[in-house]
């Protein structure tokens, strides 16, 4: 037990991502990129939605620097950040096996990527469960009607892109 009294602490280093008992903490960012009307999206064959390309902060990482980062090593493509649209506190139940059960906390910062004009990607990506992860590029005007989390995705892109200022989202799906 530790010196606070809660149990086992668990580090995901690098990633600032944590977890005490049952409940899970990450720091995110994630990557929002539109190339003719369409949104890149990642699956894999295990996860049953859809989700941005992005991932876990590192310790000593800036948020923006994450999804540039992550963007590169995901798509194959450098892309430069247009500006930052979304912070979001992520709530939710676990579902996926390594989170199975567990209340999870997750901060994410969604940067909008400035268009290339181009859909071309040179993925070789791998997610956290070792899985090879598919970027697809979903029509906007579908966006509404696909399984992609967090939710907020689903109704909010068009509201996303029009904003003049950071949105900030409570997500709640416990």
């Amino acid at each position: 037990m530790d010196k606070a009294g809660l149990g086992e602490v668990k580090v995901g280093f690098p990633d600032c991502c944590f977890s005490v008992g049952k409940n899970w903490f990450r720091y995110r960012s994630g990557a929002l990129i539109i190339e003719d009307g369409c949104f890149l999206a990642v699956k894999t064959k295990s996860a049953p939605h859809f989700y941005t390309v992005g991932g876990g902060v590192h310790m000593g990482e800036s948020s923006r620097d994450c999804a540039v980062r992550e963007v590169q090593e995901e798509t194959g493509i450098p892309y430069e950040v247009d500006r930052l649209a979304v912070v979001c506190e992520n709530f939710f139940t676990g579902k996926e096996i390594s989170l199975e059960g567990f209340d999870c906390h997750v901060i994410e910062f969604y940067y909008l990527m400035k268009s290339r004009g181009s859909r071309e990607l040179r993925s070789e990506s791998y997610g956290w469960n070792h899985e090879r992860e598919e970027l697809t590029w979903i029509p906007l005007e579908q966006i509404s009607t696909t399984n992609i989390k967090p939710a907020f995705l689903r109704t909010r892109i068009p509201e996303i892109l029009a904003a003049q200022e950071i949105i900030h989202i409570i997500n709640d799906e416990r």
